[in-house]
């Protein structure tokens, strides 16, 4: 287990984030939020992936009026999944018009640098927090660097220009970052708002440049700390940087709650971001949400495409399964299960997890001996290797994960 940065534990509707808590997974629908129920069902969706925190968008009018239809329909469905508003420009307004919107929301994220300038900046920043007071809500105060507080920039570039050793433009911005991020949430315990209810992030969308960040902010304060790329970007180049970024942090203890914002392809899945999450916690060793599949790469010796084909089902089997098995078999998400092509390292990949199955690789004897617990349990041959597999898995996940045996 890696060794956590101390932070403060911040309920947010019953999901705790930040101290001693496990890491959280969160996500963001990108439905119309003024439809309501085509939002509840995405939230629906993700919760049912396993995001642990949904935020949506409320920004119009019509958008935070269907906000407490949103979370009813979701509680409907049987979802305790804690949703959260995203609020820019006039957050202040539909916070202060829409009481049933500010009283159904878990958590509200605020961008300092969307808040208004001049002396609107502090009245409509302070006019949020107030609410998040009187409703007792915790605040997010999300930083982005495409919307950076402007005056705070310009004031602290012009007295680095005047400083006798200026640094570069790119570090005083990274420092602006944080300390719009900090000054920010100093503001709001001044105005009332507990440290308790303050996660802070500070979001940019290059790798390197989010752990500068996130290690500067870091050292500033004990404020929990939500990570993520702005905008990771779609398909392997998102998965990639968001997996280069966040892998870093979190093995130096950096972190309490993370999204993964992937653009998703035309017409595709908004959950490939919460599995994607959760996957970079798992293969870190930070947390378990579902069995892993170890399968090999193939090559010449594995001419037949069974293992691929048997990989890609028992993954997706696994992850069907899942939403039952996590209820009726405790610590089964730890499981490890091994699909292998050939003679090579199947039988000894095999033996390693908790039950493994070694295929025939080309010229190889058309059988597969399945391994349990590393010895050597059958042998499997014919057109049923693979529903004769899962069979066996379902016998392993029952017998060793039963729930008297938690």
């Amino acid at each position: 287990m890696l060794e956590r940065r101390q932070s403060v534990a911040v309920n947010v509707g019953g999901v705790l984030v930040g101290g001693e808590n496990p890491i959280v997974v969160q996500s963001m629908t990108n439905t119309d939020t003024a439809d309501a129920k085509a939002t509840a069902n995405q939230i629906i969706d993700l919760a049912r992936a396993g995001s642990e925190l949904v935020r949506i968008t409320v920004n119009t009018k019509e958008a935070a009026a269907q906000v407490a239809q949103i979370v009813a329909r979701v509680r409907d469905a049987g979802y305790n999944t804690p949703v959260i508003g995203d609020f820019h420009y006039n957050g202040h307004i539909l916070l202060t018009e829409f009481k049933d919107c500010a009283q159904a929301l878990a958590k509200y994220r605020i961008n300092p640098g969307n808040v208004g300038a001049g002396k609107h900046h502090d009245d409509n920043f302070k006019r949020m927090i107030e609410v998040a007071i009187e409703y007792d809500k915790p605040v997010r105060i999300g930083v982005n660097w495409g919307s950076l507080d402007q005056a705070l920039l310009t004031r602290m570039m012009d007295e680095n220009s005047t400083s006798p050793n200026p640094r570069d433009a790119r570090d005083v911005t990274f420092d602006a970052i944080c300390t719009s991020a900090i000054q920010s949430a100093q503001y709001a315990e001044e105005i009332g708002l507990p440290r308790h209810k303050i996660i802070l992030s500070a979001k940019v969308s290059g790798v390197q440049d989010l752990i500068v960040v996130y290690r500067d902010l870091a050292q500033r304060g004990d404020y929990a700390l939500h990570l993520g790329l702005t905008e990771a970007g779609m398909g392997t180049k998102g998965i990639v940087a968001s997996t280069a970024g966040l892998a870093v942090l979190l093995q130096e203890g950096i972190g309490d709650t993370i999204r993964v914002s992937l653009t998703p392809a035309p017409n595709g899945d908004r959950t490939e971001e919460v599995i994607v999450a959760q996957q970079i916690l798992q293969s870190l060793e930070v947390r378990s949400f579902t069995p892993q599949v170890t399968a090999c790469p193939g090559c010449g010796r594995t001419t037949s495409t069974l293992f691929q084909e048997m990989a890609d089902d028992i993954g997706k089997y696994l992850r069907q399964q899942m939403p039952i098995w996590r209820e009726r078999h405790p610590g089964v998400a730890d499981l490890k299960v091994a699909v292998m092509g050939c003679v090579v390292n199947g039988p000894g990949e095999s033996k390693h997890a908790n039950i493994g199955i070694s295929l025939p690789g080309t010229g190889e004897t058309p059988r597969a001996p399945v391994y349990v617990d590393g010895k050597l349990r059958t042998t499997l041959k014919g057109e049923s290797i693979v529903p004769e597999f899962i069979e066996l898995l379902n016998q392993y996940v029952s017998q060793k994960y039963s729930s008297q045996n938690a």
